[in-house]
């Protein structure tokens, strides 16, 4: 399985991002571009993303394997969002001599207790009757009191394609929706005692709760040589929501 991939720039180091749930690569092409002029920057459709190959289960381990496939045998600078940081640390547990570097945004190796919010999601988009739709534009309207955040709603709706054959969604609902326990929750006993000894960057979103005091124990056990960023005025989209201040922290980690 190959998964769809973005390059840009063609000297420097490498730097890979993996974006997270609902996501595709391109959701990292400001910061892909901006760091392509010192860098060999490559984005990644996940699994079950955007249009990269759907699997049929859901497993960190097996969606990391898939990724370190995509990496050669050049280190590179690993950058993961959410799912796709969840992805990005099994790669750099299991596959430690393929990862220079490990940069992990607003999210922990720590299982989460639900994901409803996900769920109300999926189940929004699936009941959407993409039949009827003749423009984009009465999707936002059909998706407008479900999801009322309009940042979100956009997000969601980037999924949204157009073939020969009608609208279709991108994003594997039906896989991710049954294994939504498995995409919240994290593989601890699996990798049993992995660790991982290279630098390591934390980046949260001082408004999300995805990272907190109580996960920095197994975040120093897994990667004993990690700092932490909190950037301020960021939710959980940390890279979205302060691409700046994201972009600044990324290059200074980078040098």
């Amino acid at each position: 399985m190959s998964l769809h991939r973005t390059e840009l720039g063609d000297s420097g180091s490498r730097v890979v991002f993996c974006h997270g749930l609902f996501g595709q690569g391109k959701n990292w092409t400001q910061a892909g571009r901006a760091l392509s002029a010192d860098h060999r920057v490559l984005l990644l459709d996940m699994p079950n993303h955007g249009r990269s190959p759907w699997t049929d289960t859901f497993d960190y381990l097996e969606l990391a394997d898939l990724v370190a496939a995509e990496l050669g045998d050049e280190p590179v600078a690993l950058v993961g969002h959410s799912m796709g940081g969840k992805i990005a640390m099994c790669v750099a547990l299991r596959h430690p001599g393929l990862v220079e570097r490990l940069a992990v945004v607003d999210v922990a190796p720590v299982a989460y207790e639900s994901g409803r919010e996900f769920v109300g999601y999926i189940e929004t988009m699936r009941a959407m009757d993409r039949a009827v739709l003749e423009r984009r534009e009465q999707a936002e309207e059909a998706l407008r009191e479900p999801v009322p955040n309009p940042v979100v709603r956009s997000f969601l709706l980037q999924n949204l394609r157009r073939t020969d054959d009608g609208w279709h969604w991108q994003v594997n609902l039906d896989l991710l929706g049954e294994h939504m326990s498995e995409l919240v929750g994290w593989p601890g006993d699996r990798l049993g005692d992995a660790t991982y000894d290279g630098p390591v960057l934390w980046v949260g979103g001082a408004r999300s709760d995805y990272i907190s005091d109580e996960h920095a124990v197994e975040m120093d056990r897994r990667f004993p040589r990690n700092r932490r960023v909190l950037i301020k005025g960021a939710g959980h989209w940390v890279h979205s929501e302060q691409p700046e201040v994201f972009l600044e922290v990324m290059r200074r980690f980078l040098a």
